[in-house]
């Protein structure tokens, strides 16, 4: 319960294990085969939901370096070095029309999270729920379909968070941009200029070249996008995996 009153994305990460920690007892106090082997699967999916969760909200960090919060009175970049970039609920606020398809990558995990068929913890759940009903456990059956429940509240936020409302974003307006400095050019005039240094020997001569490119030019880095697409498309086609 204490997790739909949160604000802070990693608080509400640790309620989240929680709810899960509590399928996961459930399953080891049923002690059957069918009980162990949805345990050890429960790990296995929550712990590749989890990993993909947070390697998405680093890569939302990234892609926001050169944003700020067009509601602060101060222009506060969300960049912060001592912390993660991404702290509060609202900082995703409609990141669906920033980068859509980590926005979507997010969505699918946190469906995941919830149990949403297709997407693997929907399997997960429903083999812990289906040892607990064949051993007569249903009320502990029915208790965990309700923090399924509760805990999709807080989790549905942060799909609403990232689709049903417009980003608080804006350019850092301390960044140079191709309007800015009038250069005639055909590219965009909203375009980001910025200057390359060449490496060299000591001594050498280091002439900055001025470069200039558009804000959808810049890409994380591709072990993180690799990850986020392998994890991804586990989560959702894992129902075309053969039973073993």
């Amino acid at each position: 319960m204490l997790g739909l009153s949160q604000f802070r994305i990693k608080r509400l990460f640790a309620y989240s294990t929680v709810s899960h920690v509590g399928f996961i007892l459930l399953a080891l106090s049923i002690n059957t085969v069918e009980s162990i082997q949805s345990y050890i699967f429960y790990i296995l999916q929550y712990s590749l939901s989890n990993l993909n969760a947070f390697v998405i909200l680093i890569s939302i960090g990234y892609t926001l370096y050169l944003y700020v919060s067009s509601e602060k009175e101060d222009k506060q970049e969300l960049h912060d070095r001592d912390n993660s970039p991404i702290q509060l609920v609202n900082q995703i606020k409609g990141y669906f029309y920033i980068n859509p398809f980590i926005a979507i990558s997010l969505c699918i995990t946190l469906f995941s999270f919830v149990g949403v068929p297709p997407m693997i913890g929907f399997f997960a759940k429903q083999m812990i729920l289906s040892a607990a009903l064949d051993r007569g456990y249903v009320f502990m059956a029915l208790l965990a379909i309700l923090t399924s429940v509760i805990g999709a509240g807080y989790y549905l936020n942060l799909v609403k968070e990232i689709f049903f409302h417009k980003p608080n974003y804006e350019i850092n307006p301390s960044i140079p941009t191709q309007d800015k400095l009038n250069l005639d050019s055909k590219l965009n005039p909203k375009a980001l200029v910025g200057y390359l240094t060449p490496r060299g020997k000591l001594g050498d001569s280091m002439r900055e070249t001025k470069v200039t490119f558009k804000l959808s030019d810049i890409k994380i880095n591709s072990s993180l996008s690799s990850i986020i697409s392998i994890i991804t498309l586990l989560l959702v086609l894992f129902i075309f995996m053969p039973k073993v």
